[in-house]
């Protein structure tokens, strides 16, 4: 079992929100650092509440974390005790995800952008689909291909790629976000996001093609 590190006294918390803040870079990045790891212990208190649904505990503690971190690069004095604050964002992370994962059944436009090629020309599930007719038989394919699709970004993508290809090209209904806000929003650089995105389009292509 893992073991947390225990809680910050109000002073040193205090302390370390200030230096994040007024500090040096290497004093910032350390006072982040220590407001990470001994507030992770909320993390997996708040995910007990959600052991009932049908989640994976460490995509549950992964969200979770993902919280605490929004939580140490917004927060600010006023906003009260950091422990509080953190526990609202960490909560509120885990209800976007499992409101996420409902979207999901939602059928997904044929038409939806989902990348570039290696020319920067734009690509559609319809044009992976390699359909472009539309009489009452073909039609009944595409459909079926839609169902297809779908089950294939559940299958043979992780759970980082499907967030980062849903998020980057707006599915499912959601805002359509960029590279930089993607890793924000993840906390991984920009870079980093561009490469999950390839490889994660080069999932979905040869997966369609088998």
């Amino acid at each position: 079992m893992k073991t947390f590190m225990q809680p910050l006294t109000p002073e040193d918390e205090a302390r370390y929100v200030d230096r994040m803040r007024t500090g040096s870079v290497e004093e910032a990045r350390e006072a982040r650092e220590r407001l990470i790891e001994h507030n992770l212990r909320l993390v997996a208190h708040i995910v007990k509440k959600y052991q009932n649904v049908d989640e994976d505990l460490d995509d549950l503690l992964s969200i979770g974390s993902i919280g605490l971190i929004k939580a140490v690069n917004t927060f600010d004095a006023g906003k009260g005790r950091f422990a509080t604050y953190a526990c609202r964002c960490i909560d509120n992370e885990l209800l976007m995800m499992l409101r996420s994962r409902k979207k999901r059944e939602r059928e997904v436009s044929l038409y939806e952008p989902i990348g570039q090629d290696k020319e920067g020309n734009e690509i559609r599930l319809l044009d992976i689909m390699e359909h472009s007719q539309t009489d009452v038989v073909e039609r009944m394919e595409l459909d079926n291909n839609v169902r297809n699709m779908l089950a294939l970004l559940e299958r043979v993508l992780t759970k980082r790629e499907r967030d980062i290809i849903i998020h980057r090209y707006g599915l499912y209904g959601e805002r359509e976000m960029t590279q930089n806000e993607i890793g924000e929003y993840l906390g991984i650089s920009r870079s980093y996001v561009s490469r999950i995105e390839k490889k994660a389009l080069d999932k979905l292509k040869k997966g369609f093609s088998l």
